[in-house]
């Protein structure tokens, strides 16, 4: 890992950096990423950062880091097969976490609330019914979080989405179960790394219908190694047949570190193709099955509590606005000024590490932020931009001028001709929107808005 520093943060660019033309750069769901983060030497009071914060419409986001098995695409912070006495342990250092958090929550003397919620991992319910019974009290009795009135998102699996854990979420009020299935054909998840059969599969999505949650969500994955438009449309078709209120089509990323980094041979230029070629097509199937699309990954059935609840589901792509709250090794926090969060790895050993770590954390160390990123105006310029341009509502251009007191025309001029003379944007009024095109190429839009002091913080992190 680099040397722990904060660096300050630089003005506006004028120019940025050439880009390569692959589509597929970088997955923007938070600004920045947790490689810009760097560890303070004495971080600031949790109490101190959230002054002034306003604590009425709050975010609670839980990261539970196990799994039972981890895919071969997978670079998130989780570890797999943790036993008992080590998800009985973490949850008890989480509820430290929690009352320490608390208290700097209450230091403020304004009432909470917190009207959106989220459990993601890694897969939260790889804990046990008793486990996440215990996690759902941490989160109302000493958090104050009521989730009976919350939009609550959960990550869940098809071996873990059992009936005794499914009625504990579906009792304490869970909105939205989103699972994850990536291909409903055995071939094409055994070439992601993924070890599940299409039965166990459909057995856990009848288990989810029958648990009632307004919002169910399916997530398939594109690019696999052999798939064809032929074979997505069968797992189209299938997470269809289930008629979800939201799917998510993610396109598949290989990462240093993952089970595929060294097995994946396709060439660049062919998987880009097959990814876009699988993108449009997936696209046109939802939307001509009464979808529509929010973002490149989200399509939501038109008519169900998804459109109707649009920002409660939002959370599972984090709700990266000023308020977020959040418990476990992995969990980001969103102030103002500063978004922070623990030690974050990919590696095996190093995730064990980590969260071993965090089990010792005494309480007095999570009175303080850890590893943080300082919010600049310019860096918030580019949160909003990444936040609104990406979305199909698109970025009201009058609205962003109102809140920054600058034009986003003149802030990023160089970015906005690019996207203007590649077609990837258009105007509605005072709305920038992206076009089809763009909304195919969100993964390359998005970082053309980094700063360099993030890009260099990024470059600088050693994967590990």
């Amino acid at each position: 890992m680099s040397k722990p520093v904060m660096l300050p943060s630089p003005s506006l660019p004028v120019t940025i950096p050439t880009e390569s033309e692959t589509p597929y750069q970088q997955y923007v769901y938070a600004y920045p990423h947790q490689k810009a983060y760097r560890l303070l030497d004495d971080g600031p009071l949790l109490s101190d950062l959230w002054a002034g914060e306003r604590l009425d419409a709050l975010s609670l986001y839980v990261h539970v880091p196990f799994c039972e098995m981890r895919c071969g695409f997978c670079n998130l912070f989780t570890r797999t097969g943790a036993p008992e006495a080590v998800t009985s342990a973490f949850l008890g250092t989480l509820e430290r976490q929690a009352r320490v958090t608390r208290e700097a929550l209450d230091a403020q003397g304004e009432s909470l609330r917190f009207p959106l919620a989220a459990f993601g991992g890694g897969t939260p319910t790889y804990l046990t019914a008793e486990e996440l019974t215990r996690l759902c009290d941490i989160c109302e009795h000493i958090m104050g979080a009521d989730l009976q009135a919350a939009s609550w998102s959960v990550e869940t699996s098809p071996d873990t989405a059992t009936a005794d854990r499914l009625a504990v979420l579906a009792e304490r009020g869970a909105t939205r179960l989103s699972i994850g299935v990536q291909s409903f054909l055995d071939d094409e998840v055994r070439a992601a790394v993924r070890p599940q059969k299409r039965h166990d599969v459909e057995a856990a999505l009848g288990r989810l219908r029958d648990a009632r949650f307004p919002i169910l969500n399916i997530d398939l994955i594109y690019g696999i190694d052999g798939q064809t438009e032929r074979t997505f449309q069968l797992s189209l078709d299938a997470a269809l047949a289930w008629e979800p209120e939201e799917i998510y089509l993610y396109p598949l990323y290989v990462r240093p570190l993952t089970g595929l980094s060294s097995r994946h041979v396709t060439g660049p230029d062919e998987w880009d193709d097959q990814r876009l070629r699988l993108y449009r097509f997936g696209r046109d199937h939802l939307l001509s099955a009464g979808y529509e699309q929010t973002s490149m990954r989200v399509f939501r059935r038109i008519g169900t509590a998804a459109t109707e609840d649009e920002e409660g589901s939002s959370i599972s792509e984090y709700n990266q606005q000023a308020g977020m709250v959040g418990l476990g090794v992995g969990a980001r926090s969103f102030t103002t000024g500063l978004h922070y969060t623990t030690d974050y790895a990919v590696a095996v050993p190093e995730v064990r590490r980590i969260i071993d770590d965090y089990i010792a954390t005494p309480s007095e160390r999570f009175r303080r932020a850890q590893w943080a990123f300082a919010m600049s105006d310019d860096e918030r310029r580019r949160m909003y931009v990444l936040q609104h341009l990406l979305e199909s509502s698109g970025l009201d251009l009058a609205h962003y001028e109102s809140h920054f007191g600058t034009r986003f025309e003149t802030d990023f001029a160089v970015q906005l001709d690019t996207l203007r003379a590649r077609n990837w944007v258009r105007t509605a009024g005072t709305v920038l929107l992206l076009t089809p095109e763009g909304m195919a190429r969100a993964d390359a839009i998005g970082p053309r808005f980094f700063s360099d002091h993030v890009r260099a913080n990024m470059n600088s992190y050693q994967d590990r």
